[in-house]
This record gives C-alpha cells, structure tokens and sequence, in this order.
C-alpha cells in the first residue's frame, strides 16, 4: 500500500494507528495530532451530511444522526473533491443501517433531500417563454413527433411512503399528527429560478414526465401512463420554467 493509500485508509478507520512517516514540526506526539485531525476531517464530513440531510436529522435527533453518519463515513469516504456531491448514496447506507429500521421511511426522506441538492447544483438552462411553448402546442397533429425536454434540474422519486408530506411539515413548526406515512407518494422535484421546489403528484403525472424524460413523443407518453390530468400537469410545468425545449422527432 502507497504512503498515501495508507494514510488514507488510517484516516477513515479509528482502529489504524497514525501511519509511518508522519511528523509533528513542533515535537508534539505524531499519533496524538494525527488523531485530532482524523477526527476533525471526520466531524467536518459528519456536518457536511446534516447539511444536506436536514429533515432525516429532525426525524431521528442529532445524537442518532452523528452516530448513523459517523459510520457511514468511515465505511464510505469521499470520491470526489465537490462537497456537494458527498453523501449521494447515503439513502442506501440507511435502508442497511438496522438502528433506523424503526423509522421505515428515513431512507426515502434521504432520496427526496439528495434529489434537492442535485437540483440547487444543476446546470442552467433557459426555459422556452410560454408564448413559445403555446405555439407549438397550437397544432395538435405535431403531437405525435414533438419531443419534451426538461430543465437539467427535474427529478422524479417514486416511494411507499408520504415522503413529500413528511418532509413539507419539517419546512414548518408542525408534527406529523393527521400524515399517514405508509400512503405512497411520487415527488417532483426542480429548480425554478434559484428556487428548489418540491411536488407530490399523481402517479399518471410522474410515468409521463418519465416517459418524455426517455424521449418519447408528447402523443405517445400521454398514452402510455396512466389516467391523469395533462392540463394541469403542462400548467404546472410551464409556470414553473422547466420545459427547455420542444423539438420534432426526427423519424429513422
């Protein structure tokens, strides 16, 4: 193992003595400081997932929190050097942590919280004008070939449980009383301006938001999700500026 692979390692594993080569310029015990600053990078990791996961900390109280995140650090150090992009699986860590099973829903509320870092982080993108968007709606036999894209911000989650309605009560000083969180829920989730914003809607309206995700044609995508109402959908959509473009499909 490499000076740096070893170093590495000791730093994500308390039980890794301070590793060989490593030196105090002021005299001070090498395995002492080194302790203080693996324990500070770790803390710093630690902060860095409540800050992404706000609502999965109120759900299970810091002390829990810290504990559940301490070892999920430690088992899963960072990859890249963006901040941002740490913790993306940290969903999955907790539907294998058997301490939160108690709170069944925690690894969804985490999903729904990791889709809105990733829209606050998504790529610009100008959205059509309505006038743009109300013109090339204007000829219905167009439908078929007219493809839909999506502000890079726009995400869909599918969970068992209200994630959207337990998370929409932690944005304000309300409980869960009157949620039941065994009612499945699909969430939008996009980034409107600078704003995150994060939806509960049917599940006709996410199969065909994912459908013209895939590339299928307006017409086709429509036809192949279930009952819903597509007024509506193309209104909430269009006043919340993620439609970026609407091209003809180009037949082979």
């Amino acid at each position: 193992m490499s000076t740096q692979a070893a170093f590495a390692a000791a730093l994500f594993d308390p039980q890794r003595p301070c590793p060989e080569g490593v030196f105090s310029a002021n005299g001070a015990d090498p395995a002492s400081r080194f302790a203080v600053y693996r324990n500070n990078v770790q803390s710093s990791l630690i902060n860095a997932l409540a800050d992404s996961y706000p609502v999965v900390v109120q759900l299970v109280g810091d002390e829990f929190f810290r504990a559940m995140a301490g070892l999920y650090v430690q088992s899963c150090p960072p990859q890249s050097p963006l901040i941002n992009d740490y913790g993306k699986d940290f969903a999955e860590f907790i539907d294998s942590f058997e301490p939160a099973a108690s709170v069944p829903y925690l690894a969804d509320v985490a999903r729904l919280e990791h889709l809105r870092v990733q829209a606050y982080h998504a790529a610009d993108a100008q959205p059509l004008s309505h006038e743009q968007i109300a013109a090339a709606l204007s000829a219905p036999h167009v439908l078929n070939e007219l493809t839909v894209g999506f502000h890079p911000s726009l995400n869909l989650l599918t969970s068992a449980y209200a994630v959207v309605d337990i998370w929409a009560v932690h944005q304000r000083d309300a409980t869960l009383a009157g949620i039941n969180p065994d009612h499945g829920q699909n969430a939008l989730v996009l980034r409107n301006a600078l704003e995150v914003e994060v939806f509960a809607i049917d599940h006709g309206v996410s199969t065909f938001i994912q459908n013209l995700r895939l590339g299928q044609p307006l017409s086709q995508a429509l036809e192949t999700a279930p009952a819903f109402d597509l007024s509506q959908t193309l209104a909430l959509l269009i006043s919340h500026n993620v439609i970026t473009h609407l091209r003809h499909k180009v037949s082979p």
